[in-house]
């Protein structure tokens, strides 16, 4: 077992659970660049192997759907909504319901990353307009995304992963998941409101609506139908990356906006947070720390009554968060084929490790996305996340695992 990369993965993710390490000066962004490099300097990986091992469809897939958004943050599309949002949403305890079932529904449809690259802004704006207390909302947009997207095989990149190698097919899938979703969005807003209870009522009372004319125009229509058709476009089957970056080329043809104003609301930072992660993950692998867990933990050894299937949901919430939800199951695949009923195995998969996004906050895409976009107001940080998020995804879990035994 290569020492060095388990090193390099251990500071990396320390260094990335923290918000900004102050007498370094380092950011998220910074930190896994810093790790992604110490992987090549120290000899963990080769630089083509480095290279090799970043996910381009993910990046692609992040800027395209950054680029989509970034139109209706340049033609006002999220200051229309704000001020048609804010009278109906007077209290905090309303804003916070409706974050967490307007984001839980909407990434079953549209991926829980697109979602909080789109509500990010409109959340910040919300806070900011209100004197809000940033997480609980925040917390609950990433939360909600990452629960709600669990329902569909078009949720988010690991379920369609999943739907493929596992052949599931979609309402099969829908099925199963579909209510585990529901019920999960249940639990996520009430540990929202046990964990947020003081902060909720101490805030202010009112979200104030901004003075803004709240008309969509036609630009906008073309905008969020756009969004739809790519929407229904990989939910047909097509590559969700591609589909994702024609999309926003289409809109480029059809707005023939200055695209200057576009590039400075697409987040860099973040495409580059994720290509420094994807190689240390990728050098944990090369570690042999994954081969050596598998040799002494089979998944063959979890047995198919309700206790093995709890004990396996386990595994995949822990391994999800380690190595992180996609590459985790690519190492997982062969295992799943020597078990007694793959298609099970694979539906418990998808689900668990799409709960997993919620136990901490490398946990998922969709919580960095959030924590970014909210930096300016305050945020959250690891430890904060991880007290709402690890409850949220234990029970979510173990409903999933109790749901896909009862019915399997």
């Amino acid at each position: 077992m290569n020492l060095v990369a388990l090193a390099i993965f251990a500071v990396t993710y320390v260094l990335v659970s923290a918000r900004r390490i102050a007498r370094l000066g380092l950011d998220r962004p910074a930190a896994a660049l810093l790790g992604a490099v110490a992987c090549v300097a120290f000899g963990v990986l080769s630089p083509e192997a480095a290279v090799a091992s970043v996910d381009a469809s993910t990046l692609l897939l992040l800027f395209g759907v950054m680029g989509m958004g970034a139109f209706l943050v340049v033609d006002g599309f999220f200051d229309v909504v704000e001020a048609r949002l804010a009278p109906r949403i007077a209290t905090p305890h309303r804003l916070l319901a409706t974050i967490v079932w307007g984001a839980g529904i909407a990434s079953a449809f549209l991926t829980n990353d697109a979602v909080c690259l789109l509500g990010a802004p409109l959340v910040v704006r919300l806070v900011r307009r209100g004197g809000l207390a940033p997480a609980p909302y925040l917390i609950a947009l990433a939360s909600a995304a990452n629960t709600g997207s669990a329902a569909t095989l078009v949720g988010n990149p690991q379920n369609m992963l999943c739907g493929h190698l596992g052949e599931l097919g979609y309402l099969e899938y829908l099925v199963v998941a579909g209510p585990v979703a529901l019920v999960g969005l249940a639990i996520n807003h009430a540990v929202l409101r046990v964990a947020f209870g003081r902060r909720l009522t101490t805030d202010s009372t009112t979200v104030v609506s901004p003075p803004v004319d709240a008309t969509l125009e036609p630009r906008h229509y073309v905008t969020l139908g756009v969004v739809a058709a790519t929407a229904l476009v990989y939910a047909l089957g097509a590559p969700l990356a591609w589909t994702a970056a024609g999309g926003f080329v289409l809109l480029l043809l059809l707005h023939r906006r200055d695209t200057t104003l576009l590039w400075r609301h697409i987040d860099w930072s973040l495409l580059l947070f994720f290509a420094g992660l994807f190689v240390v993950v990728e050098g944990l692998r090369e570690s042999g720390a994954t081969a050596w867990w598998f040799a002494r933990f089979p998944l063959a050894a979890f047995g198919t009554d309700v206790g093995g299937r709890l004990g396996l949901s386990a595994l995949f919430l822990v391994g999800s968060n380690v190595v992180s939800n996609v590459p985790f199951i690519l190492v997982v695949q062969d295992q799943l084929a020597g078990l007694a009923d793959p298609k099970q195995a694979w539906t418990l998969l998808a689900i668990a490790s799409t709960f997993a996004g919620n136990l901490t906050l490398l946990g998922s895409a969709a919580n960095v996305i959030v924590a970014e976009a909210g930096r300016d107001v305050g945020g959250f940080g690891f430890w904060e996340h991880l007290k709402v998020g690890a409850p949220i995804a234990v029970l979510t879990t173990i409903v999933g695992a109790l749901w896909v035994f009862a019915i399997g």
